[in-house]
């Protein structure tokens, strides 16, 4: 029998209306009435990237909103690379979510996707029921933004999949301990497209790293201590990938402060920056902060 994906596809216009956008909207089963999740990728990321935790939570058992990012998967390309930032991404989720018909959701972000999230909850805290971060806070390490300049970027397309497979494994290896080639091989098909000569590349806009240089405050906004103290009321999970270069302990304990010691948290070993959320600690912590 052929394989049914369990996902609609949904096209939608972005939030200034340049772009066409693509999210995929896994639907609830009967009965399915919390509050939807809206899950968001990291910077090189897309939608694929959430296939491993949605499995494991369930598809049906609540409906999940996937989008690709302007510049990521399916979306279109944005000709100018200065909207490759958190607020123009957040306005296309209340874009999204607006012509959804969704009043409120529990975000789900990756990296990049938890800052958007951030945002989200900062801008309309009443349609946030709640906020997961993987493995980013209100301070960002610049050493892991330089790993991630190394590598962000124009590349030279990769001949096939087993050498995307090892692009990606020589990209991430030290935050993937315990990674075989299989694993490595389901990330680089979730995290890169096949042209029609039969080459692999990266399914992201190498344009996304324009706003990547030190002294460019686009990716990361400046004062995103700011940002967290808007959002005290709403409950948060943080997750960490105990290796991770991007999100520190200290910093982990300084967010637990700020809110009086209400934060939900978790680090995943053998990880660094970021978790898949396919790890059993995080998807255990995941199921017990939405049955909240």
């Amino acid at each position: 029998m052929p394989h049914t994906q369990p996902w609609r596809e949904y096209n939608y216009r972005s939030a200034d209306g340049r772009l066409d956008l693509f999210a995929r909207d896994y639907p609830a089963d009967a009965g399915g009435g919390a509050a939807p999740l809206l899950l968001m990728h990291g910077l090189t990321r897309n939608s694929a990237d959430f296939e491993p935790l949605i499995e494991l939570l369930g598809v049906g058992k609540r409906r999940m909103i996937v989008p690709d990012q302007r510049g990521r998967g399916r979306s279109q390309y944005d000709p100018d690379p200065a909207n490759y930032r958190p607020d123009v991404y957040a306005a296309d989720m209340w874009a999204l979510l607006d012509v959804l018909g969704i009043e409120q959701v529990v975000c789900i972000g990756t990296s990049m996707g938890g800052l958007m999230a951030m945002v989200m909850g900062a801008q309309q805290p009443e349609r946030i029921a709640g906020i997961v971060l993987n493995d980013v806070g209100p301070e960002v390490s610049e050493e892991g933004l330089d790993r991630i300049r190394s590598y962000v970027g124009p590349a030279e397309p990769m001949n096939n999949w087993e050498e995307a497979a090892d692009r990606c494994a020589a990209i991430n290896r030290s935050a993937m301990t315990g990674f075989t080639s299989d694993d490595w091989m389901a990330f680089a098909r979730r995290t890169c497209r096949e042209l029609p000569d039969g080459r692999v590349v990266f399914a992201y806009d190498p344009a996304i790293s324009a706003g990547m240089a030190r002294d460019d405050t686009t990716t990361v906004p400046p004062d995103l201590w700011a940002l967290w103290e808007a959002l005290s009321a709403i409950p948060i999970l943080a997750i960490r990938g105990v290796n991770s270069d991007i999100l520190t302990a200290s910093t982990v304990s300084e967010m637990a402060t700020r809110r009086g010691g209400d934060l939900a948290y978790v680090e995943v070993p053998d990880r660094g920056h970021a978790p898949i959320l396919d790890e059993p600690i995080a998807v255990n912590a995941i199921r017990a902060f939405l049955s909240r």
